[in-house]
């Protein structure tokens, strides 16, 4: 027996413990389709395009080992059987105007000092290929995401350092509107869609082979996107309107529009964005907390890290009980029926939202879905477009649209 075949019998084996601990306490008797459902997932490059774990790293969390204070870790994500994280480097829009690139920087130093200090189970990876070399190697691929445009700081020249550093994806904004792009999340528009800079950066993100991420920013905002991109691009982490009535979510035009243009969405676990009895039930238990929130707000004021910390736990301990895994099922069904299942992929904003549907708890539980994608009639193929191969495509595409 071969290494190669040895480490892929024994990640399997693995795939299978990690399945009868997941539905062992709802039921005993072991569905057959579980063992071919494990079979596709260990064949399947399996990639979440977003995870805030880094907003971790600072209270001195290592990945490299199992840590129940995160949703993703390195032991998490080999259980679960996920290849490829893109790492989410996060500035918050109340610092857009105080230089935010230091921030963005420090951010990125811990991720490559996270995999530097685990380099037997995982690798930096900047390319498709290099997420292909990584999986059949056994390790994790970490990638770099920016999650709001912010640390550009209007500077082309940034933007391409960050590039250099290995930044492949670009959220424009976040929940407020910035000096790229209007916020989905955010009232009166400032540029009315993407500011004359942000048109600029769309060109040069293509140009580099960056992919644009659509989340969070506005209807107006995400239609001008995609009059300006000659490149697909990609929702890293959004749901469907059309079953969960928040601005955060795209509406099945945008989703249309999308597709249309090669792109793809990767549907968010957060349950707020997923289930629209979720969302209103947590709504309603946030009113509760808004002392707590204002306290934390003004205690750490000039701590970051700390205040992040303690709003992730506030979410966590006020959100209403999970919903089935049926909801998430129902948002990538929902895409599939409107465009075809080439358009659709998994960005599950662990460490970053705090409720996620049952089964789905932290990054180990992807198992759960590959099964629910196979018990709802999904091909093989499908399902290994759906768990990474879609987005491995849009990836592609931007890389050819490089030029020196």
């Amino acid at each position: 027996m071969n290494t190669l075949y040895s480490r892929k019998f024994l990640i399997f084996l693995l795939f299978v413990f990690v399945a009868l601990n997941i539905f062992a306490d709802e039921d005993k008797t072991i569905d057959p389709l579980w063992k071919k459902a494990m079979e596709i997932h260990q064949r399947a490059i399996v990639i979440d395009s977003h995870v805030d774990t880094p907003l971790a790293f600072s209270r001195g969390v290592n990945i490299g080992v199992r840590d129940d204070s995160v949703e993703v870790d390195l032991v998490k994500m080999k259980e679960g059987g996920v290849d490829a994280a893109f790492f989410a480097v996060f500035i918050s829009n109340d610092d857009d105007d105080k230089h935010p690139s230091k921030d963005a920087l420090q951010i990125i130093d811990r991720i490559y000092k996270q995999v530097e200090k685990n380099s037997d189970k995982a690798e930096m990876a900047f390319s498709v290929a290099d997420i292909e070399r990584i999986e059949k190697s056994g390790k994790r691929a970490i990638l770099i995401g920016m999650e709001n445009g912010s640390p550009v700081e209007d500077s082309l020249e940034l933007l391409r350092i960050y590039y250099r550093l290995g930044v492949r994806y670009v959220t424009l904004t976040h929940n407020y509107h910035n000096s790229i792009s209007d916020s989905s999340t955010a009232f009166h528009g400032k540029w009315y869609g993407l500011s004359p800079f942000g048109v600029d950066m769309v060109k040069e993100m293509n140009r580099l082979g960056m992919m644009i991420d659509v989340s969070h920013i506005s209807d107006r905002a995400f239609y001008e996107v995609l009059k300006y991109s000659t490149s697909p691009v990609i929702a890293t982490h959004s749901c469907c309107r059309a079953i969960c009535d928040v601005n955060r979510n795209m509406s099945d035009e945008m989703i249309k529009e999308l597709a249309k243009h090669g792109g793809v969405i990767q549907i968010n676990f957060y349950s707020g964005f997923l289930s629209p009895e979720f969302k209103a039930k947590s709504d309603e238990n946030y009113e509760e907390v808004i002392p707590s929130v204002k306290e934390i707000r003004s205690k750490y004021r000039d701590d970051k890290d700390a205040y992040w910390d303690h709003m992730v736990k506030i979410w966590k301990e006020s959100s209403p009980e999970s919903p089935e895994i049926d909801i998430l099922m129902n948002h990538i069904d929902h895409v599939v029926k409107l465009v075809g299942v080439d358009h659709v992929g998994l960005g599950s904003d662990f460490d970053g939202a705090g409720n996620f549907p049952k089964g789905l708890q932290d990054i180990s539980g992807y198992p759960v879905i590959t099964y629910n994608l196979l018990k709802r009639g999904y091909s093989e193929e499908d399902i290994l477009k759906i768990l990474g191969g879609n987005l491995l495509r849009v990836f592609r595409e931007n890389e050819k649209q490089r030029t020196e």
